[in-house]
C-alpha cells in the first residue's frame, strides 16, 4: 500500500481595515476549507491592518471587536500593520493584545526603554500541527520616525528576519514570514533570504491569483477588505526530504456567506461601539456648513483647531478631511468620529513662502479640490480646497490660476515667497500627498497620538471658536 504524502494548507488574511461586514462571508469561507481538508491540518494567519479606526466597531471598543473577531475565526498566528501601531498608544496595544488567543509575531518592533518585543509580541512562534514544525516569524512597514514618538524603535525588516529565518531554519519543517511590508520588499526577501517557503504579504493591498515564485519562496497577497483568502497547500512525499508547494490561489469571498457565530458578534460589537461613542463633546449654537470647493465655516474651525494645538501662527490643511457639515446642538464623540474618521496627525513643519503661495493658488483649481486620493491615513474621498487660520488671502476668481491672482497676508504682512514660516499641518502632506509643496517643508515635528477629530473637540470647547470659523479668509479682490 502506498503512503499517503504529509500536506498542509495555509490560509491568509490581510488589510481587512475593519470591513466588519465581510467577517462572516470570510468565516464561513474558511470553515468550508477547514471540512474541506478533513482530517489534514489548517493553519489560519493574518497579516496585519486588521483594525482601522475608522469603523465604529474598532474606534468605540478601542480594538476589542477586532480581538474577537480574530478569536472567534480561529487564527493560528497574526503580525501587525501600521495601523495597529501608529494609531494606538502603547498602552491601548498591550490592553488589545492582551486578550489575543494566539501569538503576535513581529521581529522587527521593540521598544525604546528595553530593545525587545513588547509582552504581547514574539519575535517568531514555532506552531506544530499533527507532527509538522511551522516556523512563523514576520515584520511590520518601519515608519521609523513616527514609530519613535509613540516609544517604539522600528528596526531594519531585512537584517532581522535573516536572523530569524537561521534561528528557525533548522529546527522547522516550514518556514513563513508574516510581511507587513508591501509587495517590492517581499520579492527583495524572496530572492536574499534562503529557505523561507513562503512570504505572505500585505500593506500595499495587492492581490496575486496565484504565489510569485522567487528563489523556490512563494510570494502572496490577498487584496484588502477581506474580499480574499489566500490559500497554500504544501505536501511532503514519501522519500522527499521535505515540503513542497503544490497548488497557491486567491478565493474571491461571496459577500452573501453567513456563519453563526462571528457575525452575531460583530454586530454586536457595533452596537457597543455606537454605545460607548454617544458620550457628548459640545452643544452648539449653530449649524457649520461645509464646501470641499472652497471656504467654509467648518472648513475654518478644522484651521483653527490645527493652528491652536500646534502653537504655530498660520495652518493649513485640507477640507476633504472632513465628511459633511456639523449640525447645531448636541455634537457626540460619534459624530466628530463619523466625520471625520481619519488616522491623521498634526506636525509643525518650517515652510517657504513660495511653497505656501502656489499650495493656496492650487486650492482654487477644481485639479486640486476634487483630486481623489487613496492612502496616507486618509479616509475621505476628495482632497477639497485649503482651510486655513492666521492667513488673509485676496483672490480674483476671474483671472487665470497661476496668473499672480492670490495676495497672501500673515499677520498683516505681506507673505514673503524667500521667507520660512512656523506652519501647524497635517502629517499626510509629508509625503507628498495631495499638496505637494507642503512636502518641502523642513524639520517636521509630528505631535502623536491625537487624531483631527480629537483637535475638533477640543476647538469647540473654547469659548468664541464658532465665531471665529465665521470669519472669512478668502477675499475676493475688488478692482
Amino acid at each position: 500500500m502506498g503512503h499517503v504524502p504529509q500536506r498542509l494548507t495555509i490560509l491568509h488574511t490581510n488589510d481587512i481595515h475593519s470591513h466588519f461586514e465581510m467577517v462572516s462571508p470570510l468565516a464561513a469561507e474558511i470553515e468550508r476549507q477547514r471540512a474541506a481538508a478533513g482530517e489534514e491540518p489548517v493553519l489560519l494567519l493574518d497579516i496585519g491592518d486588521h483594525m482601522d479606526r475608522a469603523a465604529v466597531e474598532t474606534e468605540g471598543t478601542m480594538g476589542q471587536a477586532n480581538i474577537d473577531v480574530l478569536n472567534l475565526t480561529g487564527y493560528d498566528a497574526v503580525t501587525i500593520g501600521n495601523n495597529e501601531g501608529l494609531t494606538f498608544s502603547q498602552e491601548m496595544l498591550s490592553s488589545i493584545f492582551s486578550g489575543l488567543q494566539c501569538p503576535v509575531v513581529c521581529c522587527n518592533f521593540v521598544e525604546t526603554a528595553t530593545g525587545e518585543p513588547p509582552h504581547w509580541m514574539k519575535r517568531h512562534a514555532i506552531l506544530e500541527k499533527d507532527g509538522i514544525r511551522i516556523g512563523v516569524t514576520g515584520a511590520t512597514a518601519a515608519f521609523t520616525s513616527f514609530y519613535s514618538l509613540l516609544g517604539w524603535d522600528a528596526l531594519d525588516p531585512e537584517t532581522t528576519l535573516r536572523e530569524q529565518c537561521l534561528l528557525l531554519a533548522p529546527q522547522v519543517d516550514i518556514l513563513i514570514i508574516l510581511s507587513h511590508l508591501g509587495l517590492p520588499a517581499d520579492r527583495i526577501l524572496a530572492e536574499r533570504l534562503e529557505g523561507v517557503h513562503a512570504i505572505l504579504g500585505g500593506h500595499t493591498h495587492h492581490m496575486l491569483e496565484e504565489p510569485l515564485m522567487i528563489n523556490g519562496t512563494a510570494v502572496c497577497g490577498a487584496g484588502k477588505f477581506g474580499r480574499y483568502l489566500g490559500r497554500l497547500q504544501f505536501e511532503r512525499r514519501e522519500g522527499q526530504p521535505g515540503f513542497s508547494l503544490v497548488a497557491g490561489e486567491c478565493i474571491p469571498i461571496d459577500p452573501g456567506l453567513k456563519e453563526e457565530i462571528v457575525g452575531p458578534a460583530a454586530t454586536i460589537h457595533l452596537e457597543r461601539g455606537r454605545e460607548a461613542l454617544q458620550q457628548t463633546v459640545a452643544i452648539t449654537d449653530r449649524e457649520l456648513p461645509l464646501n470641499l470647493q472652497g471656504e467654509s465655516p467648518f472648513g475654518n474651525l478644522l484651521a483653527q483647531a490645527v493652528r491652536r494645538f500646534t502653537g504655530t501662527s498660520l495652518s493649513i490643511v485640507n477640507t476633504g478631511q472632513l465628511l459633511g457639515p456639523l449640525p447645531e446642538r448636541e455634537v457626540t464623540a460619534g459624530m466628530l468620529h463619523a466625520l471625520c474618521p481619519s488616522p491623521i496627525n498634526t506636525c509643525v513643519i518650517k515652510l517657504k513662502g513660495l511653497d505656501i503661495r502656489i499650495a493656496l493658488e492650487q486650492s482654487l483649481t477644481e485639479e486640486f479640490y476634487n483630486k481623489v486620493i487613496f492612502g496616507y491615513g486618509f479616509r475621505g474621498n476628495y482632497l477639497g480646497s485649503l482651510a486655513v487660520d492666521g492667513i488673509k488671502i485676496l483672490y480674483d476668481p476671474q483671472k487665470i490660476p497661476y496668473d499672480n491672482n492670490i495676495a497672501v497676508f500673515v499677520e498683516g504682512n505681506p507673505l514673503e515667497d524667500d521667507k520660512e514660516y512656523n506652519v501647524g499641518t497635517l502629517d499626510m502632506f509629508t509625503f507628498r500627498a495631495g499638496y505637494e509643496t507642503i512636502a518641502n517643508g523642513k524639520d517636521p515635528v509630528f505631535l502623536l497620538p491625537h487624531f483631527l477629530r480629537d483637535l475638533l473637540g477640543m476647538e469647540l470647547q473654547r469659548p468664541d471658536s464658532l465665531d471665529e470659523c465665521m470669519l472669512t479668509r478668502w477675499e475676493i479682490k475688488s478692482e
